[in-house]
């Protein structure tokens, strides 16, 4: 109950009955109606003074009360997902990590920069594997990739979401704003210095897709396809791991440009999807498929153009075998290796010597300073129904692990999300 405005005897009465949650607007009014707010006694008798003190003592001790009692308010219990110990080979496993619930005060420091944040939709994303394997050390050295530093044991696991301002003391966040960027896999989070944050600026549409189609795995989809391969009307596309966050995205953009796409995915029901919802003109089950480099020159007897890499190991070898002259390969990720022990060789690398392929790769965050250069162009898509998008959520901060390590044997269908809170 929020009482700034209201006529200071409803505020008191307010107070009285235990029914506010503290806020500096009702400290000014908990002396019944009928005393004077300030001081502004008669001082005809020192008798007076001697009240008007008292009273002023007692309001502050009586504001001191209702401060701690706030303070009390905002601490909520804060359910997290935490990493128990580290996967160094193979496939993680729900037993890698905990749901843990520890209390968490929401208001933060007067003075400070911190924002307090809840948590409403996580984003489970194929990186976060490399997050679980332990540091890399050789000759005493820690080399362990910066941008993909390990999780810390007993810590929350950690990767982009959609969040709600609960708390700020930063002049660029106030309460009730929505954002999506980096956070803990947490019911609640303090920031300190909150850096790399983008404000929601359209909330009309989904929030969970600022973690799918309008968050990281759009603009990867979005600059690895248009920026790297540059398509051009009557190209051939060729996307693996099709039906997933990124792979979806970016067999509709090859449509929007005019090409012919094909995706590969792993059930029958991702290949109807891919035909049926997501206009690929073809796509196969790379399960059932025997020999990879004739299923692909079935449906590219021309050869392809441009390949949209997700997967790696054996479709990429196949794929450079039915690569055109300056054909184009966006290398985004190779799923297919994550959790091997050892990583699969690639042996038609001189294909790229031959066919003059040019092969990049790309880190998402490299664009994150043309956001708004993409949402100029998505929401538009979303809205006039040119593009689609499927999500695929797990209700519940404690059904997490199970959602992430789905995408590494392929039980998500769309772009994974733990819904963590709908409000």
């Amino acid at each position: 109950m929020y009482l700034k405005g209201a006529h200071k005897e409803d505020r008191a009465a307010a107070w009285c009955r235990g029914r506010t949650h503290t806020t500096t607007e009702c400290f000014a009014f908990t002396l019944p109606p009928s005393y004077p707010e300030n001081s502004g006694v008669e001082e005809s008798t020192g008798e007076v003074r001697t009240t008007t003190v008292d009273r002023r003592a007692k309001t502050g001790a009586r504001e001191k009360e209702i401060e701690m009692a706030s303070d009390k308010e905002l601490v909520q219990q804060n359910k997290q997902v935490v990493l128990k110990e580290y996967v160094a080979a193979g496939f993680p496993k729900e037993s890698h990590f905990g749901v843990t619930t520890a209390a968490i005060n929401l208001k933060v420091p007067d003075g400070s920069n911190a924002v307090a944040f809840k948590n409403l939709f996580l984003s489970c994303d194929p990186y976060m594997r490399s997050r679980l394997s332990p540091p890399v050390h050789r000759d005493g050295a820690d080399e362990t990739d910066p941008e993909f530093s390990p999780f810390r044991i007993g810590a929350p696991i950690s990767g982009l979401g959609v969040s709600k301002v609960v708390d700020s003391g930063h002049p660029d966040y106030k309460k009730g704003d929505l954002v999506w960027g980096g956070t803990a896999w947490e019911e609640y989070s303090i920031i300190e210095n909150p850096k790399g944050l983008f404000k929601i600026p359209d909330p009309s549409v989904p929030l969970s897709y600022y973690t799918g189609i309008l968050g990281m795995p759009g603009m990867t989809a979005y600059f690895g396809f248009y920026d790297i391969c540059a398509p051009k009307k009557g190209e051939y596309v060729f996307v693996s791991a099709a039906s997933g966050a990124v792979g979806q995205l970016v067999g509709q953009f090859a449509k929007l440009a005019g090409c012919y796409v094909v995706g590969s995915a792993g059930t029958n029901e991702k290949v109807e999807l891919l035909k049926n919802k997501f206009g690929f003109d073809e796509a196969f089950n790379y399960k059932e498929v025997d020999d990879l480099d004739a299923a692909l020159k079935r449906c590219f007897p021309e050869g392809i153009d441009i390949y949209f890499e997700n997967v790696g190991g054996k479709t990429l070898d196949a794929v450079l075998l039915n690569m055109r002259v300056h054909g184009r390969i966006s290398a985004c990720g190779m799923i297919s290796q994550y959790n091997l022990e050892q990583p699969e060789g690639v042996h038609n690398l001189m294909t790229i010597v031959y066919k003059r392929v040019r092969i990049e790769g790309f880190v998402v965050t490299d664009y994150f300073p043309r956001y708004a250069e993409f949402l100029g162009k998505m929401l538009p898509w979303i809205k006039e129904g040119k593009i689609v998008y499927v999500e695929d959520f797990a209700e519940g901060l404690e059904n997490g692990p199970a959602a992430l390590l789905g995408l590494f044997n392929g039980r998500n269908v769309g772009k994974q999300v733990v819904a963590v809170a709908r409000q």
